[in-house]
């Protein structure tokens, strides 16, 4: 069964076993509005927790994509190159990459999601 974490930099992991896929979360592609841009790593890099794997850019701003768990990536979401804003539509649903967990531990510095949803509430009031 798979769980969703979130990011304080707002991207969420889906784990599924050692299997996870990573995207940005509702609040990140609101924020950032009409997404014309993904910047994707190739299939075999290596991410790493903290640190930039790729970038989202829209019609509003670029934003970096950080990486919530370090692991090998194994699939990116080819349908993003061709159409960004699928980000938009549905960004649970269109994922950015999959990747392989190197260190599963890593998952417990991160958000579930009732504590994402007071992390966005605790933002949004500043």
């Amino acid at each position: 069964m798979s769980k969703t974490y979130f990011s304080k930099t707002h991207e969420y992991v889906t784990v599924d076993g050692d299997s996870a896929v990573i995207g940005i979360s509702d609040f990140a592609q609101k924020a950032l509005g009409n997404v014309v841009y993904v910047d994707m790593p190739e299939e075999g890099d290596e991410i790493t927790a903290g640190e930039d794997f790729g970038a989202v850019e829209s019609v509003k701003a670029a934003s970096d994509l950080i990486a919530p768990v370090s692991g090998e990536v194994v699939e990116t979401n080819e349908a993003l190159v061709d159409n960004p804003r699928l980000v938009n539509d549905d960004c649970m649903a269109n994922w950015i990459i999959k990747i392989t967990l190197s260190d599963p531990s890593e998952l417990d510095s991160l958000m579930d999601e009732d504590a994402y949803k007071a992390f966005c509430e605790s933002e949004a009031a500043h």
